[in-house]
């Protein structure tokens, strides 16, 4: 069986969230999602709408993720794949490069992004 990962925070899902499940589970048969903790994105500046429980909820309704796991770090990657016998680490393209490191301890691939659809700009559009 192979096994793939990827990491975000999923917040206000869009379909930008979706192809990129869709395409990580692609490459293997079994997709843990990484999901960025409230406190860890506290650390990183960053602001989700939903709670954390909340966006793991939604996340593991979606057909594609078979399981959900918490990102606390930026540092706990090497140990997610070990720990979950991980075959192919998966991010965005906006990423590219950044994971190359991980080499060591699985295939790295790069997915090119969904244009015009982010979090970002959602948030920014209902903003006004």
């Amino acid at each position: 069986m192979k096994k793939v990962i990827t990491y975000g925070t999923f917040d206000l899902l869009h379909i930008g969230h979706i192809n990129i499940l869709k395409r990580a589970k692609e490459y293997g048969d079994y997709l843990v999602v990484g999901l960025s903790t409230d406190e860890f994105n506290e650390r990183k500046r960053k602001k989700a709408y939903y709670p954390y429980e909340q966006r793991k909820t939604i996340l593991e309704a979606i057909r594609y993720v078979d399981e959900v796991i918490p990102e606390n770090s930026w540092d706990q990657k090497v140990q997610d794949i070990q720990d979950n016998d991980i075959d192919i680490f998966v991010m965005g393209d906006d990423w590219q490069g950044k994971f190359d490191f991980l080499n060591q301890h699985c295939e790295v691939i790069y997915l090119p992004r969904t244009v015009g659809i982010s979090t970002t700009k959602t948030k920014s559009d209902l903003m006004g």
